[in-house]
């Protein structure tokens, strides 16, 4: 299974770039995974609201702060649903201050919230690269989540 963090805007902060980057090593140990930073109006935007259209395999995941809430093994359990499910690409969509466009947040499949407390988007993208690698972790028995 595929997994690609479809991002808004870039992560600035070096701190955060470089927990983010060290979370998507971890997380190539388990699972493809891909990082996008775009621009809302960018030519690749376009492209992945065509390509996430015509993929019904795809599992598009919203992060909102309405969206649903897991404990980090109940996370781990819906990943490996997933997996075991045969869905072939997660793609989770995780926008700036200003959201997504309305055509892809239609188009998500799932909804998510990592908390009820009000994250920075760049500190969002942390925290879910963290809690991927996390289920990844749970789901192989690795010490890291104790």
């Amino acid at each position: 299974m595929k997994i690609r963090l479809v991002m808004l805007g870039k992560t600035r902060r070096a701190e955060l770039r470089a927990l983010l980057d060290d979370y998507l090593g971890r997380i190539r140990r388990h699972a493809e995974i891909e990082a996008l930073e775009l621009r809302d109006s960018s030519a690749a935007l376009r492209k992945f609201q065509l390509d996430a259209a015509a993929t019904p395999a795809t599992m598009v995941v919203l992060l909102d702060a309405a969206g649903k809430q897991f404990t980090s093994e109940q996370f781990a359990r819906w990943l490996a649903g997933h997996r075991d499910a045969g869905t072939r690409e997660l793609i989770f969509l995780c926008g700036d201050a200003g959201g997504f466009p309305e055509a892809l947040r239609r188009r998500a499949n799932a909804k998510l919230s990592l908390s009820t407390l009000t994250l920075s988007h760049e500190l969002a993208r942390v925290l879910l690269a963290e809690q991927i690698y996390r289920g990844f972790a749970i789901l192989s028995g690795h010490p890291y989540p104790k």
